[in-house]
């Protein structure tokens, strides 16, 4: 089989990375579940950080439930372009919950928005080990990122997985399009 994509990389990158963030689901406080609820809605303003932040200072969280709000707290980060502190969150949510699979997967997706692609990979390939909880937005990243390394089969495949995990989803489906897909 040969693939060939018909639309350049950097473009993929630029418009379509950031559209796959995941956020962890958060119910032990009210400021926990706002935090998730504002990672979820897509939200990248100074309040939604500064609730995510709150909800790290009370005292009402489980280790987990804490875990998942500095991933949700790192998901703004990575829209607000704010790589280091999105690391920092990720990176703190593997230190109180090593086994949550959605803070490899976003640690890779900061990884791909900084065209550090091979870490991207690795970081999401763990994550999908460990069951991350919307898998969809993790083989879209990746496909993102094996196209931008030339490995247009496994973008190809990862695109075809997005689609089949989330029927209808309209950015796997664009970029599939791209593809002319040849037998040998």
């Amino acid at each position: 089989m040969i693939l060939r994509s018909t639309l350049g990389t950097a473009l993929v990158l630029a418009v379509l990375a950031p559209a796959a963030n995941g956020a962890a689901t958060v119910l032990g406080s009210r400021l926990g579940y706002d935090c998730a609820l504002a990672a979820l809605a897509g939200y990248t303003d100074q309040t939604s950080i500064e609730t995510c932040t709150l909800a790290l200072e009370s005292a009402g969280l489980s280790g987990r439930d804490r875990a998942g709000t500095y991933v949700n707290r790192g998901v703004i980060q990575l829209r607000r372009k704010a790589y280091r502190q999105a690391h920092a969150d990720f990176d703190t949510a593997l230190a109180l919950e090593p086994q949550l699979g959605e803070a490899f997967v976003n640690r890779g997706a900061a990884y791909l928005a900084q065209h550090r692609f091979a870490e991207g990979v690795a970081e999401i390939d763990r994550g999908l080990a460990l069951g991350a909880d919307e898998p969809e937005k993790a083989f879209y990243n990746r496909a993102v990122a094996h196209e931008a390394l030339g490995d247009l089969k496994s973008a190809y495949l990862d695109y075809q997985e997005a689609l089949r995990l989330k029927p209808g989803w309209s950015e796997p489906e664009r970029n599939l399009a791209r593809f002319a897909v040849r037998l040998k």
